[in-house]
């Protein structure tokens, strides 16, 4: 039998990574976790997310085999994460994908030899078992060519890999047999086979044969390309290699787990199982922490921030379980970029700065913690005294959503004390949130059948707009119309797709919207208004026109862009570079693009940062910006290798794939950034630059609008005006004096609202003799039922306070109406409230006569309806009450 190879999880994934490159596949970067042009998916799941324009045919990839170690975030199954062997919320996918390209007779074999291979990863044969779809029998004829023993070969009808309407087909799942010392089950047990529920038979590796669309109709056709889609989980073969019982024992874990043990200083690693489950809790969540976090999202209360805020949550809640009461987590941030330095540098990069932003989260949430313990606590003695064993259901998953306290937690709690609590109840709570969820998600498929109108399409198309915005003489090479290649197109009220062999059109990419202009026949006259402007599959500039004559296939035409739209969004765009450095000058590194669009009017800009930015930041941001154009910069492009360019300190998007050959635009030494957009040719041209706003949009992710030239001068023209309508209502001489009269304003008012509140006082104080002199006797006490006239709540409370002070009676009932509003306020004297009379069980019982509804403590409780008539009728049923 072999001896196993002993490798770390470093070697095992470029190990995985260098095979398939050895096989012609170009190595794709692990992308952001947070999905880009995505809106079905939450966070990047798996290494085929990110290869979904591929196969779809919406983009044809330079090299149709492709390999990637992919991270990737899941939270479905957050409550078993610690409890089994292979459960975690951030995982990495190694993965290799042809696009149309090789299937199975190539795959296979490759396979094959990169387990079992010697100078791969050289695994024993006889430790392998495969599963088949029962139906597939090339694929089951292709493994046993191979030379795989028949009985460790496993049909098996689950498969077929399908997640509704797109690419599906069956798939091949490869399973490591790690000995019966590994097992937690009998040998004989019905679940110990590859497939089962049990730890002897690790599933390392499956590989999807996409051969067919599930269309709409849900039917299965044949896909006009064959794809390979597969994914072998690191974490498990590391495991293997490593010979460790979970994949917590591995070097992807172990040093965060003994991190933890030092901050502990009281728990172990291995000595008690439930102290266990903590330490991996723990592990496994500051991996998807730290991750999130540099990927550019950060903790909030929806979408990805709640995510991150509730894996924050429980690792803070799991570390004082095991002694730890004070934050901790942002110290093993280091540890986890130590860990994943070979492959993702930017970890310990931005440590710093991740750090940070999750010291401040557990802060905030110790006294969000101690509130919880206090609504357990209190919900268990409610429970109690009830004389109930069991805890509510929408209790328990209150504390699980406001308060992040895993079910288990509580249940412990409970348990402690003798309670159980609802599970059903907490169940539906769950499931509504779900729902609910689910329905806020976006209703785009996941992934779409696949379209090859284009994709064939591999003409030749040169785009001229940086040179010039007009083409004399641009040939037609390809039409489109209802979804159909056309040699002509003939005038319709849907736009036609066109493809020329040059054109000055940008087509919209990187923010920059496209440009519009006119397609003009060699009579003069128009052809067609171009609308829009897309990249085909195959990167073709494609044209959407809005045709007024018809148009030929190998025809030419003039291209005209217009062209002072054109300028405007040039402006734009550099003025967009110029906001990009200024904010990171201004707030720091860490700032990074989040989205940005670059129009004819304005300019949007999206960036990550943590926190709001002040007035003062925002105002030397927008000096920076402007030193800038008026230093009258000329900008360099150039067009250079990828590495050169990170040389030259181009800043690049994380976000974005690049090619070989990248275009990078140079504003003098205050900006370097990679762009294939539309720029001026100095600084001087966009003329002023000027913020409209800025805000957040999202959880860690902040938006400035800005406007450039004649649009930055109509701004503060239209502002200028403003000022001068002001200054002379305000009958200020100069605009310089409106500050002054404003604050002179503010003064008299608010000395006239001092004056206001004293004269109420005088009255409040006058009518409180004339109220409390009407003492009714009642069969539970004394009782002072009337309405004032009185601003508010607050001088009904003074009176209270008044009543109370002088004792005047037990029960006392005021209500008052403004503005077709009623409020109404009880209070019980504390004798009278140890004798059992509540004045929310008696605001209770009076509020419907004004139409509202009301509550509070034993001793003062209030109430707001909107029929002010019902008064009357509430005060005699206050008197109803005690008599009763």
């Amino acid at each position: 039998m072999k001896p196993l190879k002993q490798l770390s999880s470093s070697e095992v994934r470029q190990m995985f990574l260098e095979f398939f490159k050895e096989h012609g596949h170009k190595v794709e970067p692990s992308a952001p976790l947070v999905p880009v042009d995505d809106p079905t998916l939450l966070w990047i799941n798996s290494g085929v997310a990110t290869m979904k324009k591929y196969f779809d045919g919406s983009v044809v990839p330079e090299n149709p085999r492709l390999t990637s170690s992919q991270k990737s975030i899941r939270t479905n199954d957050i409550e078993n994460v610690g409890k089994t062997a292979r459960h975690h919320t951030l995982f990495e996918m190694l993965g290799n994908f042809s696009v149309g390209d090789y299937f199975k007779k190539e795959v296979i074999p490759w396979a094959w030899e990169l387990l079992t291979d010697d100078q791969w990863f050289g695994f024993d044969e006889d430790r392998l078992y495969i599963t088949v779809y029962p139906k597939d029998k090339e694929t089951r004829a292709l493994w046993e060519k191979i030379g795989i023993a028949p009985d460790h070969i496993i049909e098996d009808e689950d498969n077929f890999w399908d997640i509704g309407q797109g690419p599906s087909g069956p798939d091949s799942e490869i399973f490591y047999d790690r000995g019966q010392e590994m097992n937690n089950l009998a040998a004989d047990d019905p679940e110990s086979y590859p497939g089962g529920e049990n730890e002897r038979y690790l599933e390392i590796w499956n590989i999807v044969f996409s051969q067919y669309n599930h269309t709409p109709e849900d039917t299965y056709e044949p896909l006009p390309h064959k794809n390979i889609d597969t994914g072998m989980g690191l974490e498990r073969v590391v495991s293997i290699f490593q010979q460790a019982q979970t994949n917590f024992e591995t070097d992807l874990f172990l040093p965060l787990i003994k991190q933890t043990e030092t901050l502990s200083d009281e728990k172990q690693y291995g000595d008690n199982v439930v102290d266990d489950v903590a330490f991996k809790v723990i592990a496994d969540h500051i991996r998807a922490i730290t991750f999130a976090i540099g990927d550019g999202a950060l903790p909030s209360n929806v979408g990805r921030g709640y995510v991150i805020r509730r894996l924050i949550r429980r690792a803070v809640v799991n570390g004082k379980k095991l002694g730890i009461n004070e934050p901790f987590l942002f110290k093993m941030v280091t540890t986890v970029g130590q860990i994943m330095q070979s492959y993702y540098p930017e970890v310990s990069k931005n440590a710093d700065y991740i750090a940070a932003v999750i010291q401040s989260e557990e802060q905030r949430f110790n006294a969000t913690l101690n509130d919880g313990l206090a609504l357990l606590n209190q919900a268990m003695q409610e429970t109690r005294q009830q004389q109930e064993t069991q805890m509510s259901g929408k209790t328990a998953f209150k504390l699980y959503d406001t308060y992040g306290f895993p079910v288990e937690l509580t249940r412990e709690y409970a348990n402690d004390e003798g309670l159980t609590i609802d599970e059903a109840g907490f169940k539906d709570e769950m499931q509504q949130q779900q729902n609910r969820a689910r329905n806020a998600r976006s209703n785009d498929k996941s992934m779409g059948v696949q379209n090859d109108l284009w994709t064939e399409f591999k003409e030749n198309s040169n785009y001229v707009g940086y040179e010039t915005l007009t083409v004399a003489d641009a040939k037609v090479i390809g039409i489109a119309q209802k979804g159909a290649i056309v040699d002509e197109a003939k005038v319709s009220d849907i736009p036609v797709e066109v493809i020329f062999e040059q054109t000055p059109f940008y087509a919209e990419m990187g923010g920059q919207v496209a440009d519009t202009g006119l397609v003009i026949n060699n009579h003069g006259e128009t052809v067609g208004t171009v609308t829009d402007v897309q990249h085909a599959p195959n990167g073709q500039n494609l044209h959407s026109i809005q045709l007024s004559k018809s148009l030929k296939k190998g025809a030419r035409y003039q291209l005209v862009v217009d062209r002072s739209r054109h300028l405007k969004i040039e402006k734009n765009h550099t003025a967009t570079h110029l906001l990009d450095q200024a904010l990171r000058n201004v707030l720091g590194g860490h700032t990074q693009q989040a989205g940005s669009l670059v129009e004819q009017h304005y300019l949007r800009f999206d960036f990550n940062h943590f926190g709001s930015v002040t007035q003062a930041d925002l105002d030397r941001v927008e000096q920076m910006v402007n030193e800038q154009i008026w230093r009258e910069i000329p900008l360099k492009t150039v067009e250079t290798d990828l590495e050169s360019a990170k040389d030259m300190g181009a800043i690049a998007l994380f976000s974005e794939k690049y090619g070989d050959v990248v275009r990078v635009v140079k504003i003098g030494d205050f900006n370097t950034e990679f762009c294939g957009g539309d720029h001026v040719s100095n600084t001087n041209e966009i003329g002023l630059f000027k913020i409209v706003s800025e805000g957040g949009v999202g959880a860690g992710v902040r938006r400035i609008e800005a406007v450039t030239a004649s649009n930055a001068y109509e701004l503060l023209h239209a502002r200028e005006n403003l000022l001068n309508q002001t200054a002379a209502v305000l009958k200020a001489p100069q605009v310089k004096e409106v500050p002054h009269k404003v604050e002179s304003l503010q003064d008299e008012l608010k000395q006239m609202q001092r004056q206001n509140e004293s004269l109420q006082a005088k009255i409040a104080a006058q009518q409180a003799q004339d109220v409390f002199s009407n003492v009714q006797k009642t069969s539970q006490g004394s009782l002072i039922a009337q309405q004032v006239q009185v601003a508010g709540m607050d001088q009904m409370r003074q009176l209270a306070d008044s009543w109370r002070a002088k004792q005047l009676s037990d029960v006392l009932v005021l209500a008052t109406a403004n503005d077709d509003k009623v409020n109404m306020l009880v209070a019980v004297s504390e004798s009278k409230v140890k004798a059992g009379i509540k004045a929310g069980d008696i605001i209770k019982a009076i509020a419907p006569a004004i139409g509202g509804g009301g509550g509070g403590r034993p001793n003062l409780a209030q109430a707001g309806g909107k029929k002010p008539a019902g008064i009357e009728t509430a005060l005699k049923q206050a008197a109803e009450f005690l008599n009763a």
